[in-house]
């Protein structure tokens, strides 16, 4: 593989990956948390009453929420990217 074909294999590869992401956020309610990247005053300002911060930054803020649809309910109140956060993956989780 040289140079020039993984230069545009890697951006697509991440165009792909966050496309993934953002399709589990919008149909499912698997997630614990979801992150809200580039968050603006009047998103946090406009969140929905079963919303909670987790964390928060300059670049994003991660929420929680028991109501179902949240990722759906972000985007309409203004966020420009919703991630799911804390997914175990395609692995199953150790049993304890």
């Amino acid at each position: 593989m040289t140079i020039k074909s993984l230069a545009r294999a890697l951006p697509l590869l991440l165009v792909g990956w966050m496309s993934i992401l953002v399709i589990v956020a919008l149909l499912t309610d698997d997630a614990p948390a979801y992150v809200v990247l580039l968050p603006s005053a009047a998103l946090l300002n406009d969140l929905p009453d079963t919303t909670s911060i987790i964390a928060a930054s300059s670049y994003s803020v991660t929420l929680a929420s028991d109501q179902s649809g949240i990722a759906r309910a972000l985007y309409g109140s203004g966020a420009w990217l919703v991630l799911p956060a804390g997914l175990p993956g395609c692995l199953p989780l150790p049993q304890q």
